[in-house]
């Protein structure tokens, strides 16, 4: 069974759910590869900033956890909140690991903040149906599971989004539970974890595999973030509308104001893209989703321009802040400016630019639509509605939202934001 995976966009003043086939582009779009068979890069000790030097190996396109070798267990270097993992488990006889999530290091083991997808040899032991292979450990048992004997690959998948938690095991959801359920909530009294303060208390956190001592291998690891749950989304906050532009100041060069740079024509803002300046948002805004709409005039040919995020700091060109890139060819670029905290991924960065994943704007000319999450640490691009780029480990502070005027004239349209709880 296939389950379609839901994306969140505006439309007419609110927030739908959309239904992606899992071909689709935009559903194909945002998946980072933790294992490709050959690099650990991605991974490292729990407690520690490197990958275990024993224990676990890398064996025939696999990472493996040696039968009493040690290494403890190992996590992503990057945390996630809302997100889907899809991996190849392959247990020894008799063994028993599992698969951790939103797990933050402490003195304790991972098992100590993080929920556990139970890998098992099940034939091998006498587990109750809560502690099986893809249980939600000791909470949840799996139903109409079909497992694969030790020594056999099993494909497992994982969906955590706010409280909703799928675990899927050999292409069927056999667990799926409502961690704010008052049947979750009882099951959880009961249990060990109920003792543990930090247990399922964080909404974002590390990816774990387990040292349990036995031997467990991994292949084809990979996840994507997913945007944040509906139930988070405040109210919207229309920035332009088509009329006036009383939610915005503006900066720049040359003492210019606002009306020599910035007008709004037949219900769209126009930016003549000098001198050089930005507009931005007079409030600030941490966490948040933001939507426009941009395009470039045919006639005055391909332009510059970019969506500011976080910006703080001195009023200048250009101040401190995330960049999300507006240049016709380049929409769906990062630029860091001033040195913001931020990690993006290495093979696409060059320096303070971080190029898109690949190429979603319309012709010159037509609208696009962009649609950035900023949760968080966490920031993602959509480009009409695809995923293109996303940034982790996001320096986390209030700030404006601007508009920049770079040597081109753009034009913007229905500017909305929704804060996020």
């Amino acid at each position: 069974m296939k389950r379609l995976t839901a994306g969140f966009l505006f439309a007419s003043g609110s927030v739908v759910s959309v239904a992606q086939s899992p071909t689709s582009p935009a559903a194909s779009a945002g998946w980072v590869t933790l294992f490709d068979g050959t690099s650990t890069e991605a991974w490292r000790g729990y407690g520690s900033a490197d990958f275990p030097e024993t224990g676990w190996v890398v064996r025939d396109g696999a990472l493996v956890h040696e039968a009493r070798g040690g290494g403890g267990d190992v996590i992503t270097r990057r945390q996630f909140a809302n997100f889907e993992l899809e991996l190849q488990w392959r247990i020894g006889p008799k063994a028993n690991s599992g698969i951790l999530y939103r797990v933050v290091e402490s003195k304790q083991p991972p098992y100590f903040s993080g929920p556990e997808y139970q890998l098992l040899d099940d034939a091998a032991h006498e587990a109750s149906p809560d502690t099986s292979a893809a249980a939600l450990y000791a909470l949840a048992a799996p139903v109409g599971k079909t497992l694969k004997p030790a020594g056999a690959w099993n494909d497992a998948r994982i969906v955590v989004r706010g409280d909703h938690l799928e675990h899927w095991l050999n292409g069927k959801m056999v667990v799926e539970v409502d961690f704010a359920s008052e049947s979750y909530k009882a099951a959880l009294a009961k249990s060990k974890f109920a003792k543990w303060p930090e247990f399922n208390m964080h909404r974002r956190g590390h990816i774990s595999l387990q040292d349990h001592g036995d031997e467990v291998a991994f292949r084809n690891i990979r996840v994507r973030e997913l945007p944040p749950e509906q139930a988070r989304l405040g109210e919207e906050v229309v920035l332009f509308d088509g009329s006036g532009l009383d939610a915005f100041a503006c900066f720049l060069k040359d003492g210019a104001e606002m009306g020599d740079v910035w007008s709004v024509v037949d219900g769209e803002l126009v930016c003549s893209g000098k001198p050089t300046g930005y507009l931005y948002t007079k409030d600030t805004f941490d966490n948040f989703v933001l939507q426009l709409q941009w395009r470039f005039d045919p006639k005055k040919g391909a332009g510059n321009s970019g969506v500011l995020l976080r910006m703080s700091g001195e009023h200048k060109v250009w101040p401190r802040s995330i960049e999300a890139q507006l240049e016709s060819g380049n929409a769906g670029d990062f630029w860091n400016i001033g040195k913001f905290g931020m990690n993006t991924e290495a093979a696409r960065r060059n320096g303070r630019n971080t190029k898109k994943t690949h190429a979603a704007e319309k012709p010159l000319g037509e609208w696009n639509r962009y649609e950035i999450v900023v949760d968080g640490s966490w920031v993602q691009l959509r480009v009409n509605g695809e995923v293109v780029n996303e940034a982790w480990d996001c320096e986390v502070l209030p700030g404006h939202i601007g508009l920049q005027s770079e040597g081109a004239e753009i034009h913007f349209r229905d500017i909305r934001v929704r804060p996020l709880r």
